[in-house]
């Protein structure tokens, strides 16, 4: 089974990312249920990978609260809990509206015009309904922005944040017209920052991420992952 296959990502990502990617996905679907055990050798031979590039994946789940890694019961899908998920979005949202808050007024005319180029070009992958690189589209739009922001600790902590909630930020993507909407969020924000206007671009920027996150809980809901 070759990479893109196995995961639905796009060529050129790292094994590792393959695998969880791939992984994520039936978690949040509901495919692994909690509590189902993960087995590294059993992956490692469905992704035709050693057992390297699989425990990495894992405490990449691990670290984002889909897997519990244990010394006596190895590794386990972990229930999701819609309180603590909530919390981390609530973060996500005040981090991401300061972002662009702060970029509004810092961009260069050279990120103004990048961050334009990135949103044109999702829009025919909304078009295609194409999830997969619609996700990828959508991190290097908000990282532009965070980059933009010209603070380097703020930025920082934004990827980590990012990191954190990935696979949950790509499965709010399955929800019923969810790519529609997210484009057309992004376009508002957009024209916000082209009219300087960075506090109004915050609130919608924070109304963005709280649409994201209520998305995740409708479709965790009908995906029998709600908590």
């Amino acid at each position: 089974m070759n990479q893109e296959s196995a995961s639905g990502v796009p060529p050129g990502v790292t094994l590792a990312e393959t695998i969880r990617v791939g992984l994520a996905d039936e978690i949040t679907s509901g495919a692994l249920a909690p509590g189902t055990e993960i087995d590294e050798q059993a992956v490692a031979r469905r992704f035709g990978a050693s057992r390297t590039p699989v425990r990495e994946a894992l405490r990449a789940l691990a670290s984002s609260g889909l897997v519990v890694l244990s010394p006596r019961r190895g590794v386990r899908v972990a229930a999701l809990t819609s309180n603590r998920l909530g919390e981390l979005f609530e973060l996500m949202a005040e981090t991401e509206a300061l972002c662009i808050r702060l970029a509004t007024y810092r961009m260069t005319a050279v990120e103004r015009v990048a961050l334009q180029m990135l949103h044109q070009q999702s829009a025919r992958t909304v078009e295609l309904d194409d999830i997969d690189r619609y996700d990828q589209q959508n991190i290097d739009f908000h990282t532009a922005i965070y980059h933009a922001s010209h603070n380097s600790v703020l930025a920082d902590h934004a990827v980590a944040l990012r990191l954190r909630l990935a696979p949950f930020r790509r499965a709010q993507f399955r929800g019923e017209l969810r790519l529609r909407q997210s484009h057309a969020e992004h376009e508002a924000i957009i024209a916000q920052v082209l009219q300087g206007d960075g506090e109004a671009a915050g609130r919608l920027m924070r109304a963005h991420m709280l649409t994201a996150s209520a998305a995740l809980a409708a479709y965790l809901g009908g995906s029998g992952r709600g908590a």
